[in-house]
């Protein structure tokens, strides 16, 4: 088939994957509602383009956290990359390299965090704050040592999500599987039993206070994910994180939560300039990119996409996956009359200008 834009690439993936594998990565909880949600919040916003603007010369440049970016766009942090491609998360990374720009690595990357810093671009590190302090706290030192330049601390999984459809699916994390980030160097561990770990490990007395407990241990730049509320979004900017994922886990987690593109207006509008805001969850097309930046973000996390590229064609896949991406940007940036992420703003979508916006 024609692998013309992202929605194929998921096609052509769930045809490769063993059904339990996509299932694993495609779905979410309970009835799958806010999986669907995610992308049809999307759809719902029309773009009210702006004409007769010089857009000869295109730039899709921007930063986050004051690291450069080719273009507003991020890898989000995702387990188990290896069900995919034998590359995993190494493949995923050079990708991310090939394009400029961030990868967030998770705790459960099946490719060692020293592994992947070693392809030399930037990399962010994805942290649960579990009940073992000392394993979180050995994982926040091995993610520095190795040259992360930020902590990602999960914050919307005080207990296990509703999986029912990994239960119907009959999904099992193959035995051979590694989580090298969940142990020391050398050691050796069932599948089974580091699952257990971290299963048993989930914090449901965890409280804004825990930040101040890894400033304590890392100098490293802190961000939370996980926030959909206005009033926790302030509670992180107040307990002083650098920045904000706006995200639902990409509706993995708590079934019919908002859509995170649904929340981020009123988190913007909370925060304003004191932390940066990135957003993830049912991000398809380069509309979506251009509709979050005009709605707060300062990018998008994208998720499940580098996944399909990877059982499609390893590296190669999600290299294009990402330059799928970049070029719709391009192509609805200059159609909306902005030639910089700068220009991109609230104006462009329908039903959130004023008279005076736009000019």
């Amino acid at each position: 088939m024609q692998l013309l834009n992202l929605l194929d690439y998921e096609q052509a993936a769930a045809g490769i994957l063993p059904g339990p594998t996509y299932e694993y990565y495609a779905g979410g909880v309970a009835d799958n509602i806010t999986v669907r949600d995610n992308r049809s919040a999307f759809d719902r916003l029309r773009l009210r383009p702006r004409v007769f603007r010089d857009v000869s010369q295109l730039s899709l440049a921007t930063t986050v956290m004051g690291v450069p970016q080719t273009m507003p766009v991020l890898i989000a942090p995702a387990a188990m990359h290896k069900l995919a491609h034998p590359d995993g998360e190494l493949a995923t990374a050079r990708a991310a390299k090939t394009h400029g720009i961030t990868q967030v690595l998770s705790t459960l990357s099946t490719v060692a965090v020293e592994e992947v810093a070693a392809a030399g671009h930037s990399l962010w590190f994805q942290l649960y704050l579990f009940r073992d302090r000392g394993l979180s706290r050995t994982i926040i030192e091995r993610a520095a040592a190795a040259g992360c330049q930020a902590l990602v601390i999960t914050v919307d999984v005080p207990v296990p999500g509703l999986r029912e459809n990994l239960v119907r699916a009959g999904f099992n994390t193959p035995p051979e599987l590694p989580f090298p980030n969940l142990m020391a160097p050398g050691e050796t561990r069932s599948t089974w039993e580091l699952f257990q770990t971290v299963t048993r490990n989930f914090d449901p007395g965890l409280t804004w206070g825990d930040i101040d407990w890894v400033r304590g241990i890392t100098d490293l730049p802190i961000w939370v994910k996980g926030i959909l509320r206005a009033d926790d979004a302030r509670r992180a900017a107040d307990a002083g994180v650098a920045g904000i994922m706006v995200s639902n886990h990409g509706g993995r987690q708590l079934d019919t939560a908002v859509a995170a593109i649904d929340a981020l207006p009123e988190i913007a509008e909370a925060v304003g300039d004191r932390v940066e805001l990135l957003v993830d969850g049912g991000v398809r097309r380069g509309s979506d990119v251009l509709k979050a930046l005009a709605l707060g973000a300062r990018g998008v996390m994208l998720g499940r996409p580098p996944l399909w590229g990877l059982a499609v064609d390893g590296e190669a896949g999600a290299a294009h996956v990402l330059q799928l991406l970049r070029d719709e940007l391009a192509n609805v940036m200059a159609q909306c009359g902005c030639a910089a992420i700068a220009d991109i703003g609230p104006d462009l979508i329908a039903g959130r200008h004023s008279s005076s916006t736009g000019g």
